[in-house]
């Protein structure tokens, strides 16, 4: 499992812009983890998405941080 690079739970809301990808697939995932990456707008393994680093985002990212990678985008 080292292969991924997980998102540790320590993310701050702030006016950055991410970039959120999914890693891990929701496969035998609890249902509101899967709707959460829904709701980040994340359908499979590989694709991201770009959003503001606001409270409702960090928020979400914080608890799939296990199923996502995060980067800051300058």
């Amino acid at each position: 499992m080292s292969n991924f690079d997980a998102t540790p739970k320590n993310l701050a809301p702030s006016e950055a812009t991410l970039n959120i990808t999914q890693v891990r697939s929701t496969i035998g995932r609890k249902p509101q983890h899967v709707e959460t990456l829904r709701s980040l707008g994340l359908k499979g393994i590989g694709q991201t998405v770009t959003r503001t680093a606001d409270a409702v985002t960090v928020g979400m990212v914080n608890a799939v941080s296990h199923l996502v990678k995060v980067e800051e985008v300058d």
